[in-house]
């Protein structure tokens, strides 16, 4: 049994910890501070810190570990090892130095490919097959510590960000386990990254969620899975009662017909579909949400319309 500490935030880290808690003594927790939320701006535990009281386990949330006193805290811990999962903060040297097996870090992609903010969503947008989980040592440079073990996982054509997110959890909980394990009686020394096929997953912006209808059905299919939950998609539609002008609207849920050709930049029906014609294949919108308004399934989005005097199609601009 380890004396660890773990590091972590958001959901994805909390299977890491449930799994670890029973198996070694986690002697500390570190998290974000509370974060005020909402708009009445209330302070909200990270779920890390929630499910770490509910544990019982010591619980720590300065600003910045390089404040005074928190190296000599953290000291004060005796960590053979320190666990992080996706923390928010960059551990420098001298607290990589304090425990003797080092720092491991769970990673959501296979590296080297998808170094970065955003593995997961990268991944679906360039139409990966296969992403998973690695574990690693960590050095002051991103995610380019030596490899420990690595886990593979298919990309359905179904899978969002959402649902991805959801299974690496699970997969690094489990791999985390085993890292321990190999590391504790000393099987495990690591491998080098192989720097030649590096790629870097660029943090997503909030401006990503407009989508350009002049690219192909698949593509649009891959950036509105990956952009699902956050930070979503939308297009730009014809506001049917004053031509001319455009309207928000959101896509919450679609389904990719590569095959099927319609008018291109437009919303048409087809058999009681709404679908987007693109250069190559069309996308069917089956969930929407004209921005103000509460989401609807398609039969839902064309009795709204019919309702109001209107008709498909409409134009999309990008």
């Amino acid at each position: 049994m380890l004396r660890v500490v773990f590091m972590g935030t958001p959901d994805f880290a909390v299977p890491s910890l449930e799994r670890l808690h029973p198996l070694h003594q986690i002697v500390g927790v570190y998290t974000q501070p509370d974060r005020p939320v909402g708009r009445g701006l209330d302070l909200r535990a990270s779920p890390v810190k929630t499910t770490a009281e509910r544990l019982g386990i010591p619980v720590f949330q300065p600003e910045r570990l390089s404040a005074p006193g928190e190296f000599e805290r953290l000291q004060e811990l005796r960590p053979d090892l320190i666990v992080v999962v996706a923390f928010g903060q960059i551990l420098k040297q001298n607290v990589l130095d304090i425990p003797r097996l080092g720092c491991v870090n769970i990673h959501s992609s296979l590296l080297p490919r998808w170094r970065g903010a955003a593995p997961i969503q990268r991944a679906i947008i360039a139409g990966d097959a296969f992403t998973g989980v690695t574990t690693m040592k960590l050095v002051l440079k991103l995610d380019a510590g030596d490899i420990l073990l690595q886990e593979k996982t298919p990309i359905s054509p179904d899978d969002t960000a959402g649902t991805l997110h959801d299974r690496l959890a699970r997969l690094g909980s489990d791999l985390i386990v085993k890292t321990l394990e190999r590391l504790d009686i000393g099987t495990l020394l690591g491998e080098k990254q192989d720097e030649t096929k590096v790629t870097y997953a660029e943090k997503l912006a909030k401006s990503e969620e407009w989508i350009d209808p002049s690219l192909t059905a698949e593509v649009l299919d891959r950036r509105i899975r990956a952009l699902n939950p956050w930070p979503g998609t939308s297009i730009r539609v014809e506001d049917p009662a004053k031509p001319g002008t455009f309207q928000r609207l959101k896509i919450k849920q679609t389904r990719l017909w590569p095959s099927l050709v319609g008018p291109t930049s437009s919303l048409f029906e087809r058999n009681g579909m709404i679908l987007l014609g693109t250069p190559s294949g069309c996308l069917e919108l089956l969930r929407v949400q004209w921005e103000g308004k509460k989401e609807v399934d398609a039969a839902g989005f064309l009795n709204g319309l019919h309702g109001r005097g209107h008709k498909l199609p409409l134009k999309v601009s990008v």
